[in-house]
């Protein structure tokens, strides 16, 4: 079993930069890969990036390349979203989560998820 708790999300402005982090309990954290996922109301969520349980392999929705990144500390069970140049486009409720396969978009094949974070993006 994995708890996830995610954490700063919040306002900023466009251009701005926004780092999230994911903490996750239990010592079999560095056994799963993690992934970040995004939802707006009525929405369908969404795959934004993900990285392999060693952090060697990593995987981005095209929308984010190049502007979000996904690193990961497994001593300190934490995987963070850093997100740079920012738009209003990526305002979003941000979910991690937990699962057994690196790099997979479908949302059926994490295990685990965390209650989201809101980051807002004003223009």
């Amino acid at each position: 079993q994995v708890q996830l708790v995610e954490s700063g999300g919040g306002l900023v402005q466009a251009g701005g930069s926004l780092r999230l982090s994911c903490a996750a309990s239990g010592r079999t954290f560095s056994s799963y890969a993690m992934g970040w996922f995004r939802q707006a109301p009525g929405k369908e969520r969404e795959f934004v990036t993900a990285i392999s349980w060693g952090g060697s392999s990593t995987y981005y929705a095209d929308s984010v390349k190049g502007r979000f990144t996904i690193p990961r500390d497994n001593a300190k069970l934490t995987v963070y979203l850093q997100m740079n140049s920012l738009k209003p486009e990526d305002t979003d409720v941000y979910y991690c989560a937990a699962g057994l396969r690196a790099g997979t978009t479908r949302l059926t094949e994490y295990l685990y998820w965390g209650q989201g974070t809101q980051v807002t993006v004003s223009s």
